[in-house]
């Protein structure tokens, strides 16, 4: 492990994900790891919840991490792998709280199509159930939430505030020296020039917008309420509201 992201979602999280393997330090490990492969990945992150943690299992075959929820322990990495280089990626305050409000936090909070269609595949996913439940404990809960009281976040101010909190923890905690804090509009410089590699050509990517998110998200509900739909006994009579055949 070379480099171990501490920057909370929405802050051009995949972005950074290119970024790095892109200047070698692949495979990165990121949310994509973990959506990716529920079945397998989930048993891992509950073990973490369970004060059980298996980095090796989970990170080990990586040179890299980026997003949530590995960014979220960055600290417990940083303890395993102490040589490693720590990546905080920030954005503007008020962009981060617009997208954090209309992708992540409303995937848990709010009255949109995505909470509710998230709600949905709660009752008929298990794997995405027991998704939602770790990364609850890991965001929002009171005990353990990098975001916590979720309340607070209920207003922009309160929003705003949790990521400076965040922040503010992740350079108090990690060493000067092992640590950059960087937005992607600074461009490669001042990132290739803190990992000791050569500049690339060309701009850093910019990935995984707004719209991205959401289409991912109420795609994959969707596709799981249909299956789960497919998969009904299906009656023959009293089909009130149904369309006629």
């Amino acid at each position: 492990m070379r480099v171990l992201g501490a920057g909370l979602p929405r802050a051009a999280t995949t972005t950074q994900m290119i970024a790095l393997e892109t200047l070698g330090f692949g495979h990165c490990y990121h949310m994509r790891d973990l959506l990716g492969d529920m079945e397998g990945q989930l048993p891992l992150w509950e073990a973490v919840m369970e004060g059980k943690p298996d980095w090796e299992a989970i990170v080990g075959k990586s040179q890299s991490t980026a997003d949530w929820p590995a960014s979220r322990f960055y600290k417990e990495l940083l303890e395993v792998y102490p040589d490693a280089k720590v990546m905080l990626n920030v954005r503007g305050a008020e962009g981060w709280a617009k997208s954090m409000r209309e992708t992540v936090w409303a995937v848990y909070f709010g009255e949109s199509i995505l909470r509710h269609l998230c709600a949905v595949r709660e009752r008929v996913d298990p794997l995405w159930r027991r998704y939602i439940d770790v990364l609850t404990w890991f965001t929002w809960s009171p005990e353990n939430g990098a975001l916590a009281p979720a309340e607070d976040t209920f207003t922009e101010e309160g929003m705003m505030a949790a990521m400076e909190r965040w922040n503010e923890r992740v350079k108090r905690e990690v060493p000067a020296d092992q640590l950059i804090v960087w937005e992607p509009s600074e461009g490669w410089e001042p990132l290739c020039d803190f990992l000791e590699v050569p500049v690339p050509e060309g701009p850093v990517p910019r990935t995984n917008d707004t719209s991205a998110f959401q289409e991912g998200i109420i795609g994959g509900a969707i596709a799981q309420v249909n299956q789960w739909w497919d998969r009904r006994e299906r009656p023959e009579e009293g089909l009130h509201g149904a369309t006629s055949r």
